[in-house]
């Protein structure tokens, strides 16, 4: 039996909490032994109370402890663990393996996904970026990792940091372009679930085209005068700074192809 500790009752902890409950009821040989939460309260509805402990003094020994903190809280926590000579890894993309303290072994398990409260994901499809200091040790994470994930990748830190930013440029950025143009369906009455269905096709095309090829608009096109009348529509600066932005690197990377 592989037993885990998980340290953090944010969005990330709550879906691995979650992920491996389901685990232990196919029989699975992991076991989520215990969870370290501040309040008690916060995880009463996805354990029993005796697996959630409130002080690091009562951490049972575990084959695998995994911090899900917040980013800030990753080396401050690591610091306060009562032990030595264990595997502890952290959940981050973008904080390198030696944030650990040297008190114990050092790892990261990084899903890379976005998690939100009251969203249910498939953690079969999710990639889990894997790091370890020794072999062995990666032979535990990697088991765990393949137990409820269909992709599982040996990431170094440097490239963990690369996918990181990566992902802040496809996902946190194309969400925040998505609240712009639902601001410019709003202040002109129009519905945007009529750009749901454009949203999913160019997120389907990406499972067949590269980005660059799946590439349309007039930023591409070069049409001069589209890119004119949409420049003269917006009144918002911050907007038409964006779209300006936008446009010039649309066609600046078109001239590499």
């Amino acid at each position: 039996m592989i037993k885990i500790s998980i340290i953090g009752s944010g969005n990330v902890a709550q879906h691995l909490i979650t992920t491996f409950q389901n685990l232990k009821k196919s029989g699975s040989e992991i076991e989520l032994a215990q969870v370290f939460s501040r309040k008690k309260e916060t995880l009463a509805a996805l354990l029993h109370p005796e697996q959630i402990i409130t002080e690091y003094s009562n951490l049972q020994e575990a084959d695998l402890y995994i911090i899900a903190v917040s980013d800030d809280a990753v080396e401050t926590v690591s610091n306060q663990l009562p032990f030595k000579n264990r595997l502890v890894v952290h959940t981050s993309g973008s904080m390198a393996l030696n944030v650990l303290h040297d008190n114990n072994r050092k790892g990261v398990f990084y899903p890379l996904q976005t998690f939100s409260k009251g969203k249910t994901v498939d953690f079969t499809t999710i990639p889990i970026c894997l790091e370890t200091e020794n072999p062995t040790d990666y032979q535990v994470l990697d088991k765990i990792a393949k137990s409820i994930s269909e992709k599982v990748y040996a990431i170094n830190s440097q490239q963990r940091k690369a996918l990181h930013v990566a992902a802040v440029f496809v996902n946190n950025f194309t969400n925040h372009l998505y609240s712009i143009g639902n601001e410019i369906c709003q202040e002109n009455q129009i519905p945007f679930d009529i750009l749901k269905p454009l949203i999913q096709e160019t997120v389907t095309k990406l499972n067949t085209l590269s980005p660059q090829e799946a590439q349309t608009g007039p930023a591409i096109r070069n049409d001069q005068k589209t890119i004119a009348a949409h420049e003269a529509f917006l009144t918002d600066e911050k907007q038409l700074t964006i779209y300006k932005i936008l446009t010039q690197s649309i066609q600046d990377n078109g001239k590499k192809l």
